[in-house]
């Protein structure tokens, strides 16, 4: 049952490798999520989220205290979870993110889904990522519509 510093070892993705904390217990893998501070059980779609939380740590600097991971929220009255959540500093939804097992193929469907759950949280930006593909756009309101974009803007103090 002992810690082991990880990197990249389940499936490569198409992030950089950062390295996690796994931790084998009763047969089954655990990696602590530095968000949840807790160990959560190692799925394919998990192994894909904690390094999309890496990326919007790492590499885009959206500090710590503004990412919401795996709430519930309601969706035309159904109880739901979205994925990761990052806030604006006056706490405005800045990005909602689905992630899937790099099994899942990003389609319509997915982006439906990830739309779906945008109707309660009226996020700025969308990402829908399966850890091989990601795709991005950012809300337009007014025109009722979303815009594709090549990367998802960093963190800036002034948002």
């Amino acid at each position: 049952m002992g810690k082991i510093r990880h990197i990249c070892s389940m499936e490569q993705l198409n992030f950089k490798c950062y390295p996690f904390t796994i931790k084998n217990k009763e047969n089954k893998r655990y990696i602590f999520d530095i968000i949840r501070k807790k160990e959560i059980l190692l799925t394919p779609e998990e192994w894909v989220r904690q390094h999309c939380l890496r990326f919007l740590m790492e590499e885009k600097k959206y500090p710590i205290g503004l990412i919401n991971v795996e709430k519930k929220i309601e969706i035309f009255g159904k109880p739901k979870r979205y994925d990761i959540v990052v806030f604006t500093k006056n706490g405005s939804v800045a990005i909602l993110v689905e992630c899937k097992s790099p099994k899942v193929e990003i389609n319509q469907d997915v982006f439906d889904q990830i739309a779906r759950y945008n109707l309660s949280i009226d996020s700025t930006y969308l990402m829908v990522t399966n850890g091989l593909k990601h795709v991005y756009c950012q809300m337009d309101y007014q025109a009722k519509a979303y815009h594709f974009l090549p990367e998802l803007p960093s963190y800036s103090i002034d948002r």
